[in-house]
């Protein structure tokens, strides 16, 4: 497909050259109506201005981006993970003379990749790191590619060809996870499943079941309920699987949030933890280590995974400079008191 150019967004949006123009360098006296219009017209078309992308290119920042989804979104944020990903970027920024520029952002916004276009075309940084699961959304790694900007995508989820991703290994640790509580003796070991735009999270499953199988255990889809990440959802995924008239010996979440929620519910439910239910989550969030009990888990090596992108970034001046391909980063697991022996 021939790249889009300044006419074919005028002809979409309705609007004159001009207008595009005027709307594409933030000018004043346009009509939010109208620049809606034209920048509606500029995402649909993946349209970006050739000589900015040149201008951009020539004269790139001493800075970083490191772009992840607004914590503030969801019900119990984990702001370790944020920490843990700056911690990483600033590292090699910090070796290497770079500065860092953080952006939250709502992947379910609509406009998030116009965001984005207009966030690199001001601060023109020397590349970006692009967390999960905004590294999942096609509309956001096209709207940073547009820009010609060099980026690095963290836990897709998915392998792409011509693309540099850092990912960690979830569904080996994930079958590790599930043969560690098969080898105490559970052999009616519940999942609950992540949030099914979460890519990466989606693979913890897989290894789920890889880990059943190793394990000589068989695979039940009773022993399955759908959850979103989210403490919300992972009460809820507890209070039917402990309710049940058998109910299983040990719950392993899909992140450390639901199995944090699994381990109140119990409480409250009157099921000692780990006696008569073993719990284990994933992520080894500030929260896992902070309840009572402390919650095993899978450690996932997010600093490590923003420091190895950061690091392609600032050694690669150009697009054509940077390694292609996935570079994985093991998990390790995190044994604490939340699981035991069968009962």
């Amino acid at each position: 497909m021939s790249k889009a150019t300044i006419n074919d967004v005028a002809r979409i949006a309705g609007v004159s050259i001009k207008t595009v123009s005027r709307v594409v360098n933030r000018e004043s006296g346009v009509r939010d109506a109208t620049r809606e219009k034209v920048e509606k017209a500029i995402a649909e078309l993946n349209y970006w201005p050739n000589q900015s992308a040149r201008d951009l290119a020539a004269s790139r920042a001493h800075l970083i981006c490191l772009v992840y989804d607004d914590p503030s979104a969801y019900q119990l944020p984990s702001s370790g993970y944020v920490i843990r990903l700056q911690e990483g970027v600033l590292r090699v920024c910090r070796s290497h003379g770079y500065e860092l520029l953080i952006h939250p952002c709502n992947y379910r916004d609509k406009q998030v990749g116009e965001e984005l276009r207009v966030l690199i075309q001001r601060a023109r940084p020397a590349g970006v790191v692009l967390a999960a699961p905004l590294s999942n959304f096609p509309r956001i790694v096209k709207a940073i590619a547009a820009t010609g900007t060099p980026f690095v995508r963290l836990s897709p989820g998915q392998k792409l060809s011509g693309q540099r991703v850092v990912a960690t290994n979830d569904r080996e640790f994930a079958a590790e996870m599930t043969r560690y509580l098969a080898s105490l003796g559970h052999k009616h070991i519940a999942f609950i499943t992540g949030h099914p735009k979460h890519k990466a999270v989606s693979h913890r499953f897989d290894g789920y079941r890889d880990g059943l199988e190793q394990s000589g255990l068989p695979f039940s889809e009773q022993l399955v309920v759908a959850g979103d990440n989210s403490f919300g959802s992972g009460e809820a995924a507890a209070m039917k699987l402990l309710k049940r008239k058998r109910r299983p010996s040990a719950i392993f979440a899909a992140n450390d949030d639901m199995a944090v929620a699994v381990i109140r519910v119990a409480g409250r439910l009157g099921i000692n933890v780990p006696g008569q239910l073993s719990v284990a989550g994933c992520d080894d969030i500030t929260l896992a280590e902070q309840i009572h009990p402390a919650l095993t888990t899978i450690r996932q090596p997010f600093s490590t995974m923003a420091e190895k992108a950061t690091l392609m970034l600032v050694k690669g001046t150009t697009e054509s400079e940077l390694p292609e391909g996935t570079t994985v980063v093991p998990g390790k697991l995190r044994i604490r008191e939340s699981t035991g022996p069968a009962p």
